[in-house]
């Protein structure tokens, strides 16, 4: 079964609804990762705001939950007045990324990560969770939930895991398995228990255009 991204909509305590389409899964940042020692958990840090971009050649992943959050933030949001931004929350117990690239823009310095070029040495990640506001790419699911109550998610939970998911009666998607070719995000978190990252290069870019992963 192939499924297109569509738009996120809102949830239900700090917004109307929400709904993530069918090809919005998760996917994972390299480097700049926050590790949990009991695994990805709802955030519970105060984001920057500040955007970073991802892409990768394919992500393979076991255990993917989707759910609506407010991430806090300690700036106030222009377009809001806010101090949060929604974000689609992205679960995944395990996952293989082949050839992951991601970029951070500030002002005039880009901050560039690249890992898992070997398709036979791929990044692998541990209890992910990311916060992500745009994902693009072609996306396969298996044994794919559309719809269930958001707090009851569990496929990225692992023996003894209870993970904080979404609200009582909010909008939830899981699969047991996801897979995306040529993906795009942007993202304002992620989150994991273990990150390796075979064959990094981690590259400072000041004044230089295009340097960016997309």
């Amino acid at each position: 079964m192939k499924d297109a991204q569509g738009d996120p909509a809102y949830g239900r305590t700090n917004w109307r609804r929400f709904a993530v389409a069918v090809g919005v899964p998760t996917v994972v940042a390299g480097g700049l990762v926050v590790a949990l020692a009991q695994g990805a958990l709802a955030a519970s840090f105060s984001v920057s705001g500040t955007q970073f971009k991802l892409s990768a050649d394919r992500l393979d992943g076991t255990g993917f939950t989707q759910y609506s959050k407010q991430l806090p933030t300690e700036t106030v949001q222009k377009q809001t007045g806010q101090k949060f931004v929604v974000a689609a929350m992205s679960g995944i117990k395990s996952a293989d990324i082949t050839n992951l690239c991601q970029s951070v823009a500030v002002g005039p310095v880009v901050l560039r990560i690249e890992a898992g070029a070997d398709p036979e040495n791929p990044v692998h990640a541990d209890d992910l969770l990311i916060g992500m506001s745009e994902l693009s790419g072609d996306a396969t699911f298996k044994d794919i939930d559309i719809g269930q109550d958001a707090s009851t998610l569990n496929r990225d939970e692992g023996p003894g895991q209870d993970l904080e998911h979404g609200d009582v009666g909010g909008f939830g998607q899981q699969a047991r398995k996801v897979e995306i070719d040529g993906l795009r995000q942007q993202a304002y978190m992620t989150s994991a228990s273990t990150f390796r990252l075979s064959g990094m290069s981690l590259k400072l870019f000041f004044a230089q255009s295009g340097k960016e992963c997309y």
